[in-house]
């Protein structure tokens, strides 16, 4: 009589939890350590410092992909660094608000497997992104159909909410036409790679205005006022066919659909600053209209 064999154990066991490649070793040694601020799938953003303890920077880290052959990797790493500076250089030479490019090094020994180095401007500031949340969650609805008036019991506050919206989105509408228009096509364009830099000082930021009056005074509303500043470059290139302008228009456009849909209405401030910014404009925009026919005939076919 043969003895049942016992079921083979199964216990699951927890794993590790993964740990961003190591950087390279002149990075490891400084003080203070740099700071992990986000992981992305080809590289990780730090924060750290440019020679003095007073210079804050980022540091962007690509790390080598061990699925790559190493001459491909490092070819690719290379490739991606330098187009990515190059890009920076030109924009910031032309005018356009972007971090300036401190250092870099294509082949920054990282850890055991290799990997390259970006040091750039540390940008003061939220992203678009997370101020649009958090100045939507605090108003009222803002759309309203175009062509309506505003009635003339509306409320002050209530109008200046409506304008700095406003103006928020003419100037991302003139900051992208002023990079389209040097020949710079971002590839992604979100309001996540949108930052809004404050112009006050830290002190005077939470200066009390008409419409200061809807928040408390434990959660103020967050200011729509700043410069734009354009960020993550990792997949620009220096291109003048419209085409790829009007890409980078609709990219944002349906990220304002997705993301901020309580202000995909207003998105027309953003279109409208554009088509004003050139004569060129025009042409983009009217290739942009080509571009949504496609995506919605894509959306339909599935």
């Amino acid at each position: 009589m043969t003895t049942p064999q016992q079921p083979p154990d199964i216990t699951t066991k927890a794993l590790p939890a993964s740990s961003p490649p190591s950087l390279p070793t002149n990075f490891l040694r400084s003080e203070p350590r740099p700071t992990l601020i986000t992981q992305g799938a080809e590289a990780l953003l730090y924060r750290t410092t440019f020679l003095t303890p007073s210079t804050p920077c980022a540091l962007k880290f690509r790390p080598s992909k061990p699925y790559r052959h190493p001459t491909l990797d490092a070819r690719l790493t290379r490739h991606r660094i330098l187009c990515e500076a190059r890009v920076l250089t030109k924009c910031k030479r032309e005018g356009v608000s972007v971090p300036a490019v401190y250092a870099l090094d294509w082949d920054g020994g990282g850890g055991n497997h290799g990997g390259g180095w970006m040091m750039m401007e540390w940008v003061e500031g939220p992203t678009v992104r997370g101020v649009l949340d958090d100045w939507l969650k605090r108003q009222p609805k803002i759309d309203r159909p175009e062509g309506e008036r505003a009635s003339q019991e509306m409320e002050q506050a209530g109008l200046e909410r409506e304008y700095e919206l406003q103006s928020l989105m003419q100037r991302i509408g003139l900051a992208v036409a002023k990079m389209h228009h040097i020949g710079v096509v971002h590839g992604d364009l979100t309001t996540s790679n949108l930052m809004l830099r404050p112009v006050d000082p830290p002190s005077t930021v939470n200066e009390t205005s008409t419409s200061d009056a809807i928040s408390t005074p434990s959660t103020p509303r967050p200011s729509l006022d700043g410069d734009i500043v354009l960020i993550d470059f990792g997949l620009s290139a220096q291109n003048t066919q419209d085409e790829d302008k009007a890409v980078d228009l609709y990219v944002l456009e349906r990220a304002f659909g997705s993301t901020h849909p309580r202000a995909e209405g207003l998105f027309r401030e953003v279109l409208r600053a554009y088509g004003d910014s050139s004569k060129g404009a025009a042409v983009v925009l009217k290739r942009l209209e080509e571009v949504r026919m496609r995506g919605r005939k894509r959306s339909m076919i599935g």
